[in-house]
């Protein structure tokens, strides 16, 4: 519906500006138009209740973005079935806020839910499956597991690099990201060194 798109579209770039009143204002009546037009077990209303949610995570307000996101994961899963990319992106968003409240085991599985099938539909070469590659790392040295941190943020650099390019924000990321926490996991070790002998290809 393009009425919906122009909406999200517009909410969109008034969160980005943290107009985030205005930005829920305009989510909500996408939402409510989605629901009316489509009914409450379409794609387009799940991702309604995403945006929404994304919106309550913006202002930290995460028992409001988690019960939204769960909303849009039940529908995605219905609708799309649990080996759908966006129902992969749904987990992956409830991990997300799991780990801003510091619940990092949960976090962790629904990351690794979200892995998995990216893995099987996507590929491990794809871009979707190194960010998820790159969340499960960040989860992982907020625990203070810096080796398996390194290393997932490097499968997620060698996938940036090959697909995206070295001067990609996701690539530069991923590096600054694997050279801090080396600097923890092994304070004597020469990390351009290490960085070389794990690059693919």
């Amino acid at each position: 519906m393009e009425e919906v798109e122009i909406i999200n579209a517009l909410a969109y770039l008034l969160q980005y500006m943290a107009e985030y009143e205005k930005a829920q204002g305009l989510y909500r009546k996408a939402l409510g138009i989605s629901e009316r037009v489509l009914g409450e077990e379409h794609p387009d209303t799940a991702a309604s209740y995403n945006n929404l949610a994304g919106v309550y995570e913006s202002q930290g307000e995460y028992g409001k973005a988690e019960e939204l996101y769960e909303k849009a994961l039940g529908i995605r899963e219905r609708v799309l079935g649990e080996e759908h990319p966006t129902t992969a992106a749904s987990y992956n968003n409830l991990a997300g806020v799991y780990e801003s409240q510091g619940e990092y085991g949960k976090a962790e599985e629904l990351y690794e839910k979200a892995l998995g099938i990216r893995k099987r539909v996507l590929g491990e070469g794809h871009p979707d499956t190194a960010i998820s590659y790159n969340n499960l790392a960040g989860v992982y040295k907020r625990q203070g597991r810096y080796e398996i941190a390194i290393n997932y943020w490097c499968k997620a650099y060698n996938v940036f690099v090959c697909r995206l390019g070295i001067g990609h924000p996701h690539t530069k990321v991923a590096l600054e990201n694997m050279r801090s926490v080396y600097s923890e996991w092994n304070p004597d070790g020469d990390f351009k060194q290490w960085l070389k002998e794990n690059m693919e290809g």
